[in-house]
């Protein structure tokens, strides 16, 4: 990068930390810490919902997700409008009347108090993992990337979040989060502008919609059911559905951004626009990725996106076989070129149509570049067996690199590490307010004063601020970064929600059966996704909640019974 992109990066990110300090200042009770004062419009509200949920790993690992699999990922979201109308109508006039801190109170108002500890125990396990992850994501790219040390710049993008939340808590993080999300969209949207510029003369959205569609990257709804396939119709209305519908409705990162809204009818509101804006928003990082799949049509693109994979190949004995993977790459690249050439000609002449004998062409050489990479990733992991063969996380990161120009470039990574802090410093916040409230001031230190409370409720900020430094840096890579947090959320998110439903719709349910019906699913999950599927995870949020449902009315029925 040039000097003036460092220019534009560190401005845009000075601006964020300063809004966030000045927007919440004037905070002086551990109420308003952990839960703001309660004082946020609609807009607010959904824009920090958003900005929580949409962490860097959206702007880097999902763009790289439209490159390869094309629009299909846009399916997990669909099941969103469903949980937001549902948790409109049913939960939030609960949270509303208790005036609850955190979600997990009501837990223990409903069975006991080893219900709300076990409830906010597994919240704070992979609440805690998934935190690191989206320190850990934009950091191991940037490190790749720009050679930077990782445990420096786990550090470095964790300081200032901490400065900030520390400083005004969960005022200064919806605060901040209106700024972020500005930047972030528009970042997104100056990101496609580009992508389309960049493209050959003749060559407009409609022209590359239809050369992405003649491989198959436009397909955006699967209709067949398969328990392997992960994103399709049907998990993304049925599976996720339970995901979204645990991860707002449970989750104190996103319970913790509507409850601080001035009315209920405001976070109604704000819950709804996210729903329903958020599917729309996905699809265009999506089509991010997919345009910049159409621009390396005619653009010569590396046979393996991540280079420092590909500069621990140099010098060893399969270098060779490398080279000549690169070789047969670019070879394919000129026969592409060649079609694509005469198809922009046709496109430029007005001929809108692509021919099905060249359709078939486009397919075969990209199936011929897809089995290269899959050769080249072997190699990748047989040199590096500990690494990650992987390089879908890279591909947006290159193209901003290497093909944006001076001053945007600074301004797209500004959208990143925006993402990052926006989904950080919301989780910072739930994991402080979960420890304190349901944990800290309820089970080991019970009784003292507000001041106690709210010295405690920063140390407890600082203390997760620095256990997602240490984790992160010794975290790995997953087969793709966006799918790693939903795979761990899958795992805890089922039982969590059969806990709240349970509370809500079996009142009959009493704690000591819920309780251990929580313990046997979470289990049963644990073995699932280890040792049976991990390919299944949307799944495992139905029957999560199925397990701790039914479990839990046939134990209370026998212990009803034995009474």
């Amino acid at each position: 990068m040039e000097l003036f992109d460092w220019i534009v990066l560190v401005t845009a990110l000075a601006a964020v930390v300063i809004y966030g300090i000045r927007k919440s200042r004037n905070i002086y009770s551990s109420d308003n810490f952990l839960a703001g004062k309660r004082d946020l419009p609609w807009w607010t509200i959904g824009l920090s919902v958003m900005a929580t949920q949409a962490s860097a790993i959206t702007f880097l690992s999902t763009p790289g997700q439209g490159y390869f699999d094309g629009m299909q990922f846009v399916q997990f979201y669909f099941g969103m409008p469903i949980a937001m109308i549902f948790l409109v109508i049913f939960i939030l006039p609960v949270y509303y009347s208790l005036k609850v801190t955190t979600a997990y109170e009501y837990l223990e108002e409903r069975f006991d108090l080893r219900m709300r500890t076990l409830t906010a125990g597994l919240f704070l396990i992979q609440r805690g993992v998934a935190a690191s992850i989206s320190i850990y994501a934009p950091s191991i790219i940037l490190c790749a990337v720009f050679g930077w040390n990782l445990a420096l710049t786990n550090f470095l993008m964790a300081l200032f979040v901490v400065l900030y939340t520390t400083t005004g808590g969960s005022a200064a993080v919806s605060r901040t989060q209106e700024l972020q999300m500005t930047i972030m969209l528009s970042g997104l949207v100056l990101a496609f502008v580009l992508v389309l510029n960049q493209l050959p003369e003749g060559v407009g959205l409609t022209e590359a919609w239809q050369i992405a569609g003649a491989t198959g990257k436009t397909q955006a709804v699967d209709w067949s059911f398969d328990w392997n396939d992960r994103y399709n119709f049907w998990s993304g209305v049925l599976g996720a559905t339970f995901l979204f519908l645990s991860y707002f409705g449970t989750d104190q990162s996103q319970v913790g951004r509507y409850l601080s809204g001035k009315s209920l009818r405001e976070s109604r509101i704000g819950l709804l626009f996210n729903g329903f804006i958020k599917i729309p928003m996905q699809f265009l990082v999506l089509s991010v990725g997919v345009m910049v799949y159409v621009f390396y049509q005619f653009n010569a693109p590396p046979l393996h996106f991540n280079q420092v994979n590909r500069a621990k190949v140099a010098g060893t004995a399969q270098e060779i076989p490398f080279e000549r993977l690169e070789t047969r790459n670019d070879s394919l690249f000129l026969q592409k070129q060649n079609l694509l050439e005469g198809l922009a000609a046709d496109m430029r002449a007005g001929k809108s149509e692509i021919p099905e004998q060249t359709r078939i062409q486009l397919q075969e050489l990209d199936q011929a570049r897809k089995d290269l990479r899959a050769d080249a990733q072997e190699i990748v992991k047989e040199v590096n067996p500990l690494g990650d063969p992987n390089d879908k996380d890279f591909v947006f990161i290159n193209f901003i690199l290497q093909y944006i120009p001076t001053g945007l470039a600074g301004l797209m990574l500004a959208m990143i590490f925006c993402a990052s802090w926006s989904t950080t410093a919301s989780e910072l916040s739930a994991l402080t307010a979960t420890s304190v409230s349901d944990i800290y001031r309820r089970s080991i230190n019970p009784g003292q004063d507000d001041d106690h409370y709210f010295r405690m409720s920063r140390w407890f900020n600082v203390g997760w601020g620095v256990f997602i430094v240490i984790f992160a840096t010794y975290a790995d890579l997953f087969d793709n970064l966006i799918q790693a947090v939903n795979m761990i959320g899958s795992i805890f998110y089922g039982t969590i929600l059969g806990v709240f439903f349970t509370a809500f719709f079996l009142k009959q349910v009493k704690g000591r059966a819920v309780f251990w019906a929580a313990v046997i699913a979470q289990i049963i999950v644990i073995y699932m996704f280890f040792f049976v599927d991990k390919n299944a995870y949307l799944w495992y949020n139905p029957l999560g909640c199925g397990l701790v449902m039914g479990m839990s009315w046939l134990l209370q029925q026998l212990a009803n019974r034995a009474a």
